[in-house]
């Protein structure tokens, strides 16, 4: 019967973002309130935004009082000012206050995402102080899972576990048991810094501290999540050369995916117009040598994708934290090395791609196969080592000043090099395969 129960709560959340907003409501109102307390906790902000949007006025004071203060939070900066400030006014006036202190921060920064109620005691209480002290705050809601040693001006100076308190001696002090290796962040630390820290240290809570080191609230993974699985598809989305869109795709109206996309799709359209101008600045050499235009796409390809792999790769080590802004000269040196040696194999299979057309079709290129077979060798290597070095390079460029580095996307720097490798090519078939035609 549980696992039925569990399977329907499944299927329930599948079809969350489908159903129409009078089903929502009318299914949430027939749960059982374990059942629907269980629904709202899984929904994203957005959802539960919508979902007590539905609700009248009692209802939903009931279910904000119930949500932690930092989701109320989130759900208020989803809102017109005026309807935040009329649903911030159902809150009581503690709760109001600490929400009102969480909206004050950026909606990306660590105080933005932090609960301010956290489970505390004092260094100087005995084990049997402390357990009475954190049943009175179990009895206000507050999670006893992590339990942070504050001395009297909030300074953060341990955590302690349940499991040690329990443990111990009642006469035991708490500053003997705490543990003072504790990993914290500051209040205006980026979300993704924040994501990035939880992720090295395998975290599953961490402190906020202002600047005099003060802890005023407690960030879990529950938090972190979303913060990852939302910075993750912002990259995701603008890797694919577009805006990333507000909320689900689903959810999102046509007229917003095209919005999204058609501006990066019209400056891609004109940075490709470019490759017409370069065409036609040879033209008299591709009138000459009509082969040369058959292997084109051969050539911007490699250097496009190997410039995609790069931009890929050192955007993704950037968001992970791996690579820092001091960290290019390095990434340079690597991608000089890889792409020169990338370059070297794939320009030597472009080379016998033209051999062996030349072979089983009969010399279709004349007697000036071999310079095509040089020209394409070089020009593949040197537009794959060209792709690897730009790819690598944008987002060092575009976190310099401080614009988003995964707008470097795959699209836009296949772009780029696909007119650069054009202009290579054509230049290096100018040098070898010109001058010999009679």
């Amino acid at each position: 019967m549980e696992t039925e129960k569990q399977e329907q709560f499944e299927q329930t959340l599948r079809d969350w973002p489908r159903l129409e907003s009078e089903r929502r409501i009318e299914l949430f109102r027939a749960l059982p309130l374990d059942e629907a307390e269980n629904l709202i906790d899984c929904m994203n902000i957005n959802d539960q935004a919508e979902l007590l949007a539905t609700m009248n006025v009692s209802e939903r004071r009931s279910w904000l009082r119930y949500l932690d203060l930092d989701d109320i939070a989130d759900i208020l900066l989803e809102l017109p000012k005026e309807e935040a400030d009329e649903w911030l006014g159902l809150l009581d006036a503690r709760t109001h206050d600490k929400v009102s202190a969480l909206l004050a921060y950026a909606e990306d920064d660590a105080g933005g995402l932090m609960n301010p109620s956290f489970a505390r005691v004092r260094p100087t209480m005995t084990v049997e102080a402390a357990i009475n002290y954190l049943h009175i705050q179990a009895q206000e809601n507050i999670s006893l899972e992590h339990v942070y040693v504050l001395d009297s001006d909030q300074q953060l100076i341990g955590e302690v576990s349940l499991g040690a308190l329990l443990a111990a001696n009642n006469n035991d002090l708490i500053t003997e048991l705490a543990e003072k290796d504790v990993v914290t962040c500051t209040e205006y630390m980026d979300q993704e810094e924040v994501g990035t820290l939880f992720s090295r240290f395998g975290l599953t809570a961490m402190p906020v501290v202002d600047v005099q080191g003060r802890m005023i609230g407690l960030i879990t993974a529950d938090d972190v999540i979303d913060v990852i699985q939302e910075e993750a598809t912002e990259d995701v989305q603008k890797y694919g050369g577009m805006e990333a869109l507000d909320e689900s795709y689903l959810r999102t109206s046509i007229s917003e995916l095209i919005k999204k996309r058609v501006g990066w799709l019209i400056m891609l359209l004109i940075g490709e117009m470019l490759t017409t101008f370069a065409m036609a600045g040879f033209e008299n050499e591709l009138n000459r040598v009509w082969y040369l235009a058959i292997f084109i796409p051969l050539i911007i390809s490699s250097g496009g994708n190997s410039g995609s792999q790069a931009s890929t790769l050192v955007i993704r080590a950037m968001a992970m934290g791996e690579v820092k802004l001091r960290d290019w000269f390095q990434v340079f040196k690597r991608e000089l090395g890889a792409g020169t040696a990338m370059g070297l194999i794939l320009g030597v299979i472009g080379m016998m791609r033209v051999l062996l057309g030349e072979f089983f079709l009969n010399g279709v290129y004349g007697n000036l196969y071999l310079h095509l077979a040089y020209t394409i060798a070089i020009s593949v290597a040197g537009v794959v080592l060209l792709g690897c070095l730009a790819g690598s390079t944008l987002p060092f460029i575009l976190r310099l000043f401080r614009f988003d580095p995964a707008s470097a996307s795959a699209p836009f720097v296949a772009t780029f090099v696909d007119v650069t490798g054009l202009l290579v090519y054509l230049t290096v078939a100018r040098l070898l395969i010109i001058p010999n035609v009679l």
